[in-house]
């Protein structure tokens, strides 16, 4: 498949009703959040074929808590949680507001588990990178939900399905992590682009089990053998990916973008919901 999603498509599967799209991003390394490349293009165009929507809440790899928290910030602050990059990645400022009302309703919403309210972390490379592409303006309401590494990838299953009802509420949810990401294998040499044989194998596996709606597998991925556990060595890449599946219906179409391996132990591979 190409590098980019074929956009003009999109507008087939949007939904009918106001219910928002939920889409998984594959976001990789940070320097995607100041390049103009393939993958960020990407993100610029789908902000273009759906709905404009009233806030955005982000899964990211890269708030991984004891416990579940909301950003609850007026003005949630831009995160640099990286190290060894070129002084412009430091120097992005992504000041979108955050939204203090629609951060307390979360937790009325989620019932499995308590959901706090947080006013220290702000937006890490694992959303700004992203979302600075698809709305460039700021003008876009952006919170964080975190990761519990407490729970069970089943547990996430159905905290995302909990929050469904955000969808109807104009809300976008992103889960931005990597499907295949281990960083101990990463090849240099691929780095603009290819995948070892075992990350093909299981990104297809992968596709193909979300495009048959079957979740229980990827759920429970650690039984999917060998190429599963070399793409998932931890699982906070993986799990928002979890939350994007818990988010889907039966009704819902589902596509992909991105999909290309890179590094030889990463994907990019995405997916549209709805």
């Amino acid at each position: 498949m190409s590098t980019l999603f074929q956009f003009r498509n999109f507008t087939q599967h949007l939904p009918q009703t106001d219910l928002m799209p939920t889409v998984f991003i594959g976001h990789g390394s940070p320097m995607n959040g100041i390049e103009n490349n393939a993958f960020s293009q990407s993100w610029v165009d789908l902000a273009k074929h759906i709905p404009v929507p009233k806030a955005v809440l982000v899964v990211s790899a890269h708030w991984y808590t004891h416990g579940t928290f909301v950003t609850a910030m007026d003005f949630p602050s831009t995160i640099h949680d990286f190290g060894g990059f070129p002084q412009a990645l430091f120097d992005v400022q992504y000041p979108a507001p955050g939204d203090a009302v629609l951060a307390a309703t979360i937790p009325a919403l989620v019932h499995s588990t308590d959901v706090g309210l947080d006013h220290d972390w702000g937006l890490d490379h694992g959303t700004w990178t992203i979302v600075r592409h698809m709305y460039p303006h700021a003008d876009i309401p952006v919170l964080q939900l975190s990761i519990d590494y407490t729970k069970s990838p089943k547990a996430h299953y159905e905290l995302a399905k909990e929050i469904y009802a955000l969808r109807k509420r104009g809300v976008l949810v992103i889960g931005s992590g990597n499907m295949v990401h281990n960083l101990r294998m990463v090849n240099w040499d691929m780095i603009n682009g290819g995948g070892y044989d075992w990350a093909h194998e299981i990104n297809d596996q992968f596709k193909n089990l979300i495009l048959n709606g079957d979740h229980k597998p990827l759920i429970d991925y650690r039984n999917l053998g060998p190429a599963a556990m070399l793409a998932i060595p931890t699982p906070e890449h993986y799990l928002p990916l979890i939350y994007t599946l818990g988010l889907t219906t039966e009704r819902d179409e589902v596509s992909f973008f991105n999909d290309n391996a890179v590094g030889g132990s990463l994907t990019m591979t995405s997916v549209l919901v709805g």
